[in-house]
């Protein structure tokens, strides 16, 4: 017998083949014996002959779709390019900081040094120092005492920097301010008395802190969200802090608050005399400060999430 195309293979008695793994059979309509193999795409997998459902949301497909595995977690490493640059820097500042630690210690009794205000410099030094540190915290692997180091820490070297700054500008504006309508010398301008205002303006951010962990203690979460990508095998788990974008600016709020506030003095005593010399350089580091502050801001919330942020 010779078929239509002049096929002489007897052809198959069938209308559908069977459904290679990761297919579920879609029924024809009208025909309960024939079907449509279906691919179970993106998050699904094959979860009998006729259906697919989705992942759950740690897990991801396997590469023919029968089944769902652990989606990989990952987090900075030491060894990435985004984490050595940081730290490098963070080296050369904190042995630079040191240097100045020692060389202050050195000739601490020299004219120089106390003319500089010995108490809040050591103060603003302790700052610096923290700050730089900090860079370690963020690299190291998130868990709950790294975060709450995080938290408290992240705000804290720029507050106690900020605040010696704004004590010492607010120091000398009382001084010229206060001279310039009478011989009698302001209050509170003894390096005991700066140190407690110094103090009590770090301790408000110290205080914030402490209401924030009594409000939302710290821990680590893995978020499947931030690297979820339309191809399953390219999706990551982030392992990072719980701390959103919204509570980092609102922790480093009050250190701008105090950053501001100091450049408004900073520009009031731009006109003292130049051989009180302070004024100037605490100035020009504040205007470059708001700056850097101004540009931080936009680039941070402008950049996409990534583990690397």
């Amino acid at each position: 017998m010779q078929w239509p195309g002049g096929v002489r293979q007897i052809p198959f008695s069938i209308c559908s083949h069977p459904c290679q793994p990761g297919e579920r059979k879609k029924i024809v309509k009208g025909i309960p014996c024939c079907w449509h193999c279906e691919r179970c795409d993106g998050y699904q997998y094959q979860a009998d002959t006729f259906t697919c459902k989705m992942c759950r949301f740690d897990l991801r497909p396997n590469e023919n779709h029968t089944g769902c595995v652990p989606i990989p977690i990952v987090k900075l490493e030491w060894s990435s390019p985004w984490a050595v640059i940081p730290v490098l820097i963070a080296v050369l500042g904190i042995m630079a900081t040191l240097f100045v630690v020692v060389t202050f210690i050195r000739y601490n009794d020299t004219p120089i040094v106390k003319a500089s205000g010995r108490e809040l410099s050591y103060v603003l030094l302790t700052g610096i120092f923290l700050c730089y540190a900090t860079t370690f915290l963020m690299i190291s692997t998130p868990d709950v005492g790294i975060c709450s180091l995080r938290r408290i820490f992240l705000g804290l070297g720029m507050s106690i920097s900020y605040a010696a700054l704004l004590t010492k500008t607010n120091r000398i504006y009382r001084i010229f301010e206060q001279g310039s309508m009478s011989v009698s010398a302001p209050r509170f301008i003894s390096p005991a008395s700066q140190l407690v205002i110094t103090f009590t303006l770090a301790s408000v951010q110290l205080l914030g802190v402490c209401i924030w962990f009594g409000v939302d203690p710290s821990k680590a979460i893995i978020d499947y969200e931030d690297q979820r990508t339309s191809n399953p095998a390219l999706t990551r788990g982030v392992l990072k802090c719980d701390i959103s974008d919204l509570s980092l600016i609102c922790l480093l709020g009050y250190s701008m608050l105090l950053m501001v506030t100091c450049t408004v003095y900073a520009i009031k005593t731009r006109g003292v005399p130049e051989t009180f010399n302070e004024a100037k350089p605490i100035g020009f580091t504040m205007y470059t400060t708001c700056i850097i502050w101004l540009a931080f801001i936009p680039i941070f919330f402008g950049t996409s999430q990534s583990t690397e942020k």
